[in-house]
Parts: structure tokens; sequence; C-alpha cells
């Protein structure tokens, strides 16, 4: 039986958008009054946390595990959706940041204003920062939730944003009280450190989420092949598919070759097959077509038959 974890993934997503709104508005006011281009890059990468939090809570409402007349394999995917939204807010702030640098690198700009104040208040974001990851990462991973696991992502990337940005600032600090006032370029250059780091984000969220959607193979024909095989009765498996995800909802299809001559002892075999499926890959809906002892197939793996 597929587990409904939605109550779950609702109350983590509601907590860090709390605290995602909180860090959001720290960055922005601190880089508005200190006129650094890089912390308010990461003050929209905050932005993107907020959104992602409120879509994943859309998506979360409508991703049901549980089959009905219009959707008999279940919502899931509308998290796998959700998860994909996030990868492109991610794309976004990427775009936004490196349009911002390249503009203050050709006109110019006033001087990054900071001091040590602003620099503590950075380190109560960053703090944050690391607890909403983890703690997404960690109930995620116990639930099974790829909303959760895709915004965790998203989250650590702030965090090494965040810890680029928070170098930069003490670069420029230093250079004001040093006369240096070459280090103000420091605030531009990481920011094109911080839009490689948010672009990686948006590919891993994408990597994991995109095979999912498309019904690519979730689990190595052979390997069912083999826990097939050693069911009592069976004499062949082939033509093997399977879709979904490991650990949360998993669809496989297959024909089988049985020593059996009635309805009765064919149904106790392909029982038996089931229940050994459903040890190693729960939760898992097993599809079997059952097929005559003397029929004669060598092909294990599913295949449309076009050359």
């Amino acid at each position: 039986m597929v587990r409904d974890n939605r109550s779950e993934v609702r109350k983590v997503l509601i907590l860090t958008l709390l605290l995602n709104l909180f860090v959001m508005g720290l960055k922005a006011v601190v880089g508005v009054q200190a006129n650094s281009l890089s912390l308010q890059a990461d003050a929209l990468h905050s932005v993107t946390d907020s959104a992602n939090n409120i879509l994943g809570l859309i998506a979360s409402r409508l991703s049901s595990p549980h089959p009905d007349r219009d959707h008999p394999y279940g919502h899931q995917k509308y998290e796998a959706l959700g998860a994909l939204g996030i990868a492109a807010f991610l794309g976004i702030a990427c775009f936004e940041i490196l349009k911002n640098a390249a503009e203050r690198i050709l006109k110019g700009g006033s001087p990054v204003r900071i001091a040590g104040a602003e620099l503590s208040l950075l380190i109560v974001v960053l703090g944050v920062n690391i607890f909403v990851a983890f703690y997404e990462r960690k109930v995620g991973r116990k639930v099974g939730s790829p909303i959760l696991i895709a915004d965790a992502y998203h989250t650590m990337s702030d965090i090494w944003v965040t810890i680029a940005v928070m170098a930069g600032l003490v670069g420029v600090w230093q250079g004001r009280v040093l006369n240096l006032p070459q280090l103000q370029w420091l605030d531009v250059i990481l920011s094109f450190p911080v839009a490689l780091l948010v672009f990686y984000s948006g590919w891993t969220v994408l990597k994991a989420n995109v095979p999912w959607l498309v019904d690519e193979m979730a689990i190595a024909p052979e390997a069912i092949h083999q826990i097939v095989m050693e069911v009592p009765g069976v004499i062949n498996c082939h033509d093997i598919a399977s879709r979904g995800l490991l650990g949360r909802q998993i669809f496989i299809e297959m024909h089988l070759v049985v020593e059996a001559t009635d309805v009765e002892n064919a149904h106790k075999i392909t029982e038996e097959v089931e229940i050994r499926l459903a040890e190693q890959f729960s939760p898992v809906r097993v599809i079997i077509h059952v097929e005559p002892p003397d029929y004669q197939h060598d092909r294990i793996t599913f295949e449309s038959g076009d050359s």
C-alpha cells in the first residue's frame, strides 16, 4: 500500500516558507543598504526559495498517491512537476544574477558600503539556511518526497551562495579599512560563481525528476528476472518493463511462462511472484500476462519490435 505523506510534506513546507521569507527580507534590506550586487542577487535567490515553497504546497495538495477513476496510476507526478518548477525558478535566478553583474561591469555603479553589523546579520541568515536545508533533506528522505529533496538542494545552494557573498563582503569591508578600493570588485566577481552554483542546483533537480516524468526504466529487467525465476513453477519471464520511483511507487509489467495447465495453479504462481517483488521493491504494482508452458521466448527486456 502506498503511503500518503502529503500532510508531513505540507508541515515542512509551511515552516520553511516562514523561515525563507525572514531570510529574504533580511538579505534584501542589508543588500540595498550596503549597495551590494552580490547580496541583492542572493536575496533574489531567496525569493525563489519562498516561491518554491508555495509551489511545493500546491503540488503536494494535488499529488495524492491513491488512484481514482480519472487517474488510475495515482497523482504523484504532480510532485515531480513541482520539482521541475523549482528548476525553472533556479534558471531565472541564474539569468538575473549574470545580467546584473554584466551591467555593473559595463556601466559601473556606487561603491559597496558594508560594516560589521550587516555581516553579523548575514551569519544569522547562514544559520537559518543550514537548518532549513538539512531539515528538509532529512524529512524528504524519510517520507520519500521528491519536492522536499529538490527544495533541500535549492536551499543547499543558498548556503554556498551566502558563504561566497559573505567572503566577498568581508573583502570589501577590509578594502575600505585598508584603503584598497580595488577590492570593491570582489562583490561583482563573486556574482559569477554564485550564478554557477544556482545553475548547478537547478540541473541536479532536473536530472533527478525528468526520468520519472518520461517513464524511464526504474529497475533493471535483469534484476526483476532474477527474482521471478526463483519462484517455483516459473519457466520463463520476458518482456519486462518498469517505471516509477523506487521507494515511492513502482509499476512492473511482464510476460510469464508458468508450469501450470489450470487457472488456479497459474494464479498461485503469479501471486507468489507479486509477493517477492513487493518484498524487494515495495510499494509496487505488478501486471502479469500468463502464457502456457510450451510458449517459447528469450527476450528479457520489453521492446516495441520496431527496427
